[in-house]
């Protein structure tokens, strides 16, 4: 059966996460209803990446399969969806192709800023701190040269390895935000958040650069700092081997 990529952005504020969800909506369950009410007929969804409550996506895909003619109908579905999430193009691929497992890499963003500023409220995380940047990238680059990530991941998650291959970890300004740039070929579930706010630690000068590495080789997640908010994380970009 033909097989499609769909490319959606959206900003998670209003959604319990980008996967469906019981009693909670979700983008995934947006999406299916706008296909349904378009196409007159049932899709079931497969997601590239799952994103928590309140956390955005610049770029994520699903893929389905179905024996209608599909086209290019972004033009369409976008007017019946919601105005946080846009459909950016619907794209045939081979049949067996899968936009989670294929996917080589991701990249996502976590912006912060430290100026009271009501127009990045929504989409960056108020820091409101003096904070060492230079303390920041050391700790950026640190990230690097490590494999394991057990310390960055929320408990009760059903993977086989907490191992990622991490080929970027900087610090950017951009504008008014501070911005931490991370690219691996995959990530764990929590982990860009527990990143960040423990590297915020460093960056305040509550713990050292040493204890931020003691942190990573404990492969203890109670160690690590989880409690920056979702409106600051958004998914960047999905790589595949091939169309994208």
């Amino acid at each position: 059966m033909p097989r499609y990529f769909i490319e959606v952005s959206y900003k998670g504020t209003n959604y319990s996460g980008f996967q469906v969800q019981l009693n909670a909506n979700s983008v995934q369950s947006e999406m299916e209803k706008a296909l349904e009410i378009f196409y007159k007929q049932r899709f079931g969804l497969t997601g590239s990446s799952r994103t928590d409550a309140g956390v955005h996506a610049l770029q994520n895909f699903f893929h389905f399969d179905s024996d209608l003619v599909i086209k290019d109908d972004a033009y369409n579905l976008n007017a019946i969806l919601p105005g946080d999430i846009v459909v950016k193009r619907i794209t045939p691929v081979e049949d067996k192709a899968h936009c989670r497992f294929d996917a080589i890499s991701r990249g996502y963003h976590y912006s912060i800023y430290n100026q009271k500023n009501p127009f990045l409220a929504d989409r960056a995380y108020y820091v409101p701190y003096t904070i060492d940047v230079d303390l920041l990238q050391q700790a950026a680059k640190e990230i690097m040269r490590h494999t394991d990530f057990t310390s960055f991941s929320k408990r009760n998650t059903q993977v086989k390895t907490f191992r990622c291959a991490i080929s970027n970890s900087e610090w950017v300004q951009e504008g008014d935000c501070l911005v931490y740039k991370v690219t691996a070929n995959r990530f764990l579930r929590g982990m860009v958040k527990g990143l960040v706010g423990t590297m915020l630690l460093v960056g305040k000068s509550k713990i050292s650069l040493e204890a931020f590495k003691a942190i990573i080789e404990s492969k203890d997640c109670t160690k690590a700092d989880f409690s920056v908010h979702p409106e600051g994380l958004m998914l960047h970009k999905v790589t595949f081997p091939y169309l994208f």
